[in-house]
């Protein structure tokens, strides 16, 4: 049996805190109540038969319109999040990236629909509709996707220095590119935050230098993991570069003073420091598919973390097959608020990605391409113009702290019962959502945390 840190708990009640709102309850009162008019209706007519029917015909049917009217009650949670056209590309692309067999791979949805809707919706032919399939949004416009992508940036934006300290960018690089329309540069400032970078004419290492740069001012001087693969910005070539740096402010502190040294049991062995707490969270155990599901609200609640475990320690590649829109709106729906001992580790989860392969998995092909691409809508020149534009990489460099301080006027302290341990010393999924507008701000794995390493385990 794992040894928890002893840890002080305030207040002595029952343990576990709301089930089922209140309202929920009232509504299957009524419902039931409904049924036993109906059947005692049924019971005094003069046919047998017909009670019989009526009760069949309700034993039927009432389930699916019980089940209709619970589904409704709760729109808010879960299933419309997940439905946001940055959680479809989130989920598509964590696959990708994994069946690519990325480790701690980390990267921000929002940020790369944007940029992706901000380019796709000036591509023309063929490679507009791979934007769109990319995005897998076809029943909406990529104009209409853009627009709503760029609400939730800017409600993200605005969240800055209250829920979390982020620092990021994003940006448009090109090669010895044709010009591009004004329009669209400003279009891409005003709504996407896409400032323009015209690389020099200096080698291929030049190019990686002045990437290299701009993303360490991106992240606050944050340098981030080193970027894998070759980068070669060609004539005419369009680079998306993404950066950002995340770290949440919560809504009550963890406790500083009790930090143990412990053993990380990832895809390697580490030792990390482990912060604690004891508070009221939102949590679900499914028991079936043997999971934890919490959501840790950050300070002022604009945005929170949602962190999904296995109940053993194990690779991750089992929950992530189970990982689909569906379920993953099952969880969010059952999260209700519980009396938990939480044991988080300090550490920072970093990730640099070059996502061409991955995008391409997705769909996107004749984008890069210089003799397919049409960008012409990017260009204002019908066919792209003289050395014809095209992708020449989408680029994502982020990092995410995870660390034990809390907001500068921390709520008081919840009246806390026996608690359920949440312990995450074993490799799971992190989630950060804006709950102002549903949109999936970050999505990555913690397979290993940085730290003395042991040996190889998984």
């Amino acid at each position: 049996m794992r040894d928890f840190k002893p840890y002080l708990i305030q207040g002595g009640g029952n343990g576990r805190f709301s089930v089922r709102p209140r309202k929920q309850r009232a509504e299957g009162r009524e419902k039931d109540g409904a049924i036993l008019k109906i059947g005692e209706a049924a019971m005094s007519g003069r046919s047998c038969s017909l009670c019989v029917c009526v009760l069949v015909l309700l034993a039927l049917v009432w389930p699916a319109f019980a089940l209709g009217s619970t589904a409704s009650s709760t729109p808010q949670q879960g299933r419309e999040d997940v439905g946001d056209i940055s959680w479809t590309l989130g989920l598509r692309l964590y696959r990708a990236l994994r069946a690519d067999g990325i480790q701690n791979p980390l990267f921000s949805p929002l940020l790369l629909a944007t940029s992706l809707a901000a380019v796709g919706g000036r591509a023309g032919g063929s490679t507009a509709r791979q934007f769109q399939e990319a995005l897998n949004s076809s029943a909406l416009p990529l104009s209409d996707q853009w627009e709503a992508l760029s609400r939730a940036l800017k409600s993200a934006r605005a969240a800055n220095g209250t829920s979390f300290n982020l620092h990021s960018s994003s940006a448009v690089f090109t090669k010895q590119a044709p010009s591009l329309n004004q329009q669209f540069l400003e279009e891409a400032q005003t709504r996407s935050l896409l400032e323009h970078v015209p690389l020099g004419p200096g080698d291929s290492q030049a190019d990686l230098d002045t990437l290299l740069t701009w993303a360490k001012r991106g992240m606050g001087g944050d340098k981030g993991a080193e970027l894998t693969g070759e980068i070669k910005a060609e004539s005419g070539g369009l680079i998306l570069a993404h950066a950002l740096h995340f770290r949440g402010v919560w809504d009550r502190g963890f406790d500083e003073d009790h930090q143990d040294l412990r053993t990380f049991l990832g895809t390697k062995y580490t030792k990390v420091p482990m912060i604690y707490r004891a508070g009221v969270y939102r949590h679900w155990e499914d028991m079936v598919n043997m999971v934890q599901v919490i959501e840790l609200q950050l300070w002022g609640g604009k945005a929170s973390l949602v962190l999904l475990l296995p109940f053993h320690v194990e690779p991750l590649s089992r929950l992530e097959r189970l990982l689909t829109p569906t379920l993953l709106g099952v969880w969010l729906k059952e999260l209700s608020n519980m009396s938990m001992a939480i044991s988080l580790p300090r550490t920072t989860l970093s990730s640099t990605l070059n996502l061409q392969k991955h995008l391409s998995a997705l769909g996107l092909t004749d984008a890069w391409d210089e003799g397919k691409a049409d960008f012409s809508g990017v260009t204002g020149q019908p066919g792209g113009g003289e050395g014809k534009l095209h992708l020449g990489g989408v680029l994502h460099w982020a990092s995410l702290e995870l660390s034990p301080e809390g907001g500068p006027d921390e709520a008081e302290d919840e009246e806390v019962g026996r608690p359920k341990m949440f312990y995450a010393d074993h490799s799971f999924i992190v989630l950060v959502k804006d709950n102002a507008t549903g949109a999936l701000l970050l999505m990555g794995a913690l397979d290993q945390a940085e730290g003395p390493a042991l040996h190889d385990e998984l």
